[in-house]
C-alpha cells in the first residue's frame, strides 16, 4: 500500500520503549504549595510551644563526635548537624531548617512524577498537596531526623527510574548508584529499595539490563558512596545486628500483620492511601503505563519484605511518594465532561479534610495540653502509642519534646550546690540517649560538663577520663546505683506526666565512694541496653 505523503505514519510502540518527555510543565502552584511547605515549617519552629527532640540530641552528637569510618549509624545525618551548626548555629528553627526543605523537594518530585505520567495542573497539585498533608511525610519534614531524606533518596530514587524508561538512556543507573548511595549513608534502609528495584527487574522484561554492565556500575557506586556506613559496622563489629534484635523484641515485636496494614490508613489517611493504590494497581495491569511497570513490583517488592519482617508502618511510607504520583495522573483521567469536575473536586476536598484533621498529628501546633485532649477526642489509639505499645496522652514524638531544658536545669542547679572540689571530680550519668545529649548540648550553657552513657551509640563514645568518684546521675533505680557506689543520695525529683513513660519520674541522685572506676564497668555494659 503507498502511504501518501499527508497520512501520518504510527510507530509500532514496544512495551520496553518509554513514551515521549511530557510536553506540560510544572505547574506554578507546585512551587507555592512547596514554597509554603517550608514557610510554615519554619514558622511552626520559631513559635512551637515544644523543644528539642530526643532523637535530635543524639544526631547532634553524632556530629560532634563525628568518625566517618567507625560509626555504628550510617554517618549522614551526623555531618549534617555539623554543617546546619556551622551555617545557622543552634536554635530551633536553625537545627530545623533543611528537613523542610527535604520535605518540600519531595512534594515537588510526587508531581514531577504525575506530570511524567501525563498528568496537568490538576494531578500534579494534588500530588504535592497529598504528599504535604499526609502525618507520615509532615512530621518528618519537621524534626532533624534521617526519615525525611530516606523518604527523598527512596523517591528520587523512583524518579530516576522514570528518567531511565522515559530516555531509554542506560547512564541514569550510574545516577541511581549516587541516589543509592547516598540513601546508604543516610539510612540501611535504602536495601529495601535496592532488593525492592531488584524485584521490578525480574518481574518484568526490564529484566535484560541485568546482562549490561550499567545495573554493576549502581551497585558499585552504591557500595562505594555508603562505604563509611558499612566500614563502621566491620569495625565496631556490626553493632547493627544487635540493635535490630533489641528492635525486634521491645518494639517490632508489637507490630502485628493487622497494625502494619491498618497503620497504612492513618500515616497516610485514606484519601492519599486511596491515591497511591491507584497508581500501584496502574502501574501493575495498564498497558498504558508497561513502560514502567518495575516501579509497580519495586512498590510490592519493598512492601512485601517489610510486612513479613513486621516493620514498622512507616518503614514503606518513602516508596509512596511516587505511587502518588502515578495515582494523581490516573485520577485525573478518570472521569470526563461534568463528572470529571465533581469527581476532581471530591478528591480534592477529602485529600483537604482529612490534611486539616490530622495536621495536629503532623505538625506540633497544637499546645502540649490542648494536643492531650485533641488526641483523647479523636480517639485514634496508634497515634498515641509508644513504640513498645504503651499508650500516652501524646504522640510519642511531640512527648519526646518536652522537658529537656527542665531536667538539665534541674541537674545544673544540684550540680552547682557542690562544692568547687566535688565538681572538679564529678561525672554526669545519663541512662539513656536522649538525656545524655540534652546534657551535651544544653547543659554547657549552665557550666554542666559532658554527660557519660553506656546507651545505644552513646557508649561508642566512651567513659571519659574521670573514674567517677563523685556522680550525679539521672534516669536509674537507686539499686543498679548501689551496685557501684557506697552511698547513693536522692538529690531532686522531676515530674512531667505529658513524657514518656522513662521520663515522667525521674530522680537525680548523688553516687559518692565508688566501687570499681566506670573504665574498669564500660566493657560490660556495652550492648547491655
Amino acid at each position: 500500500m503507498t502511504i501518501l505523503p499527508h497520512e501520518p505514519t504510527v510507530p509500532e510502540i514496544h512495551p520496553l520503549i518509554s513514551p515521549a518527555e511530557p510536553v506540560q510543565r510544572i505547574s506554578p502552584a507546585v512551587y507555592l504549595l512547596a514554597l509554603g511547605s517550608i514557610l510554615l515549617h519554619i514558622a511552626v519552629n520559631i513559635w512551637s510551644p515544644y523543644g528539642f527532640h530526643r532523637d535530635e540530641f543524639l544526631y547532634i552528637a553524632m556530629g560532634t563526635h563525628l568518625r566517618l569510618w567507625q560509626m555504628d549509624f550510617p554517618p549522614f545525618i551526623g555531618i549534617a548537624a555539623n554543617i546546619t551548626r556551622a551555617m545557622l548555629g543552634e536554635s530551633l528553627a536553625a537545627v530545623r531548617f533543611f528537613p523542610p526543605i527535604a520535605g518540600a523537594i519531595l512534594m515537588f518530585l510526587s508531581a514531577d512524577i504525575a506530570r511524567r505520567f501525563g498528568g496537568k495542573s490538576f494531578a500534579q497539585i494534588l500530588a504535592a498537596l497529598a504528599v504535604l498533608l499526609s502525618p507520615v511525610f509532615l512530621r518528618p519534614g519537621n524534626l532533624f531526623q534521617p526519615v525525611v531524606f530516606d523518604q527523598l533518596w527512596w523517591t528520587l530514587g523512583c524518579w530516576v527510574i522514570i528518567r531511565w524508561r522515559q530516555t531509554a538512556d542506560s547512564r541514569w543507573w550510574a545516577v541511581l548508584g549516587v541516589v543509592m548511595g547516598v540513601g546508604l549513608l543516610t539510612k540501611f534502609s535504602i536495601g529495601f529499595f535496592a532488593v525492592g528495584t531488584l524485584t521490578g527487574l525480574l518481574a518484568t522484561q526490564h529484566r535484560r539490563i541485568l546482562l549490561t554492565r550499567w545495573p554493576w556500575i549502581a551497585l558499585g557506586l552504591m557500595l562505594l558512596i555508603g562505604s563509611p556506613s558499612i566500614v563502621g559496622q566491620f569495625m565496631l563489629g556490626f553493632p547493627v545486628v544487635g540493635e535490630m534484635r533489641a528492635l525486634q523484641s521491645v518494639q517490632l515485636t508489637h507490630v502485628s500483620a493487622f497494625d502494619f496494614l491498618s497503620q497504612q490508613l492513618l500515616i497516610l489517611g485514606p484519601p492519599t492511601l486511596a491515591i497511591a493504590l491507584a497508581g500501584v494497581v496502574v502501574l501493575l495491569t495498564s498497558r498504558r503505563f508497561v513502560w514502567a511497570r518495575i516501579l509497580g513490583w519495586t512498590f510490592v517488592g519493598s512492601f512485601a519484605m517489610l510486612f513479613f519482617l513486621h516493620g514498622k508502618a512507616y518503614y514503606i511510607a518513602p516508596i509512596y511518594p511516587a505511587m502518588i504520583g502515578a495515582g494523581a495522573a490516573v485520577i485525573e483521567l478518570v472521569a470526563a465532561g461534568y463528572k470529571k469536575i465533581l469527581f476532581r473536586s471530591a478528591v480534592m476536598v477529602l485529600v483537604l479534610a482529612f490534611g486539616l484533621f490530622a495536621m495536629p498529628f503532623g505538625l506540633p501546633v497544637l499546645p502540649p495540653a490542648q494536643m492531650a485532649r485533641y488526641g483523647a477526642a479523636v480517639g485514634i489509639g496508634y497515634a498515641v502509642k509508644t513504640n513498645t505499645g504503651v499508650k500516652l496522652q501524646l504522640p510519642q514524638d511531640y512527648a519526646d519534646l518536652l522537658g529537656w531544658e527542665e531536667r538539665v536545669a534541674e541537674l545544673s542547679r544540684v550540680y552547682q550546690s557542690l562544692t568547687a572540689e566535688q565538681r572538679a571530680q564529678a561525672v554526669i550519668l545519663a541512662s539513656n540517649y536522649g538525656e545524655a545529649g540534652a546534657i551535651d548540648f544544653l547543659g554547657p550553657r549552665s557550666g554542666l560538663p559532658h554527660s557519660v552513657c553506656a546507651h545505644g551509640t552513646y557508649w561508642f563514645f566512651g567513659p571519659g577520663e574521670k573514674p567517677g568518684l563523685i556522680a550525679l546521675a539521672i534516669g536509674f533505680d537507686e539499686s543498679d546505683l548501689q551496685e557501684n557506689w557506697r552511698r547513693v543520695t536522692a538529690a531532686a525529683h522531676i515530674e512531667n506526666e505529658l513524657t514518656v513513660p522513662e521520663e515522667q519520674h525521674l530522680t537525680i541522685y548523688l553516687c559518692e565512694d565508688e566501687i570499681r572506676p566506670i573504665q574498669e564497668l564500660w566493657p560490660l555494659l556495652g550492648g547491655r541496653f
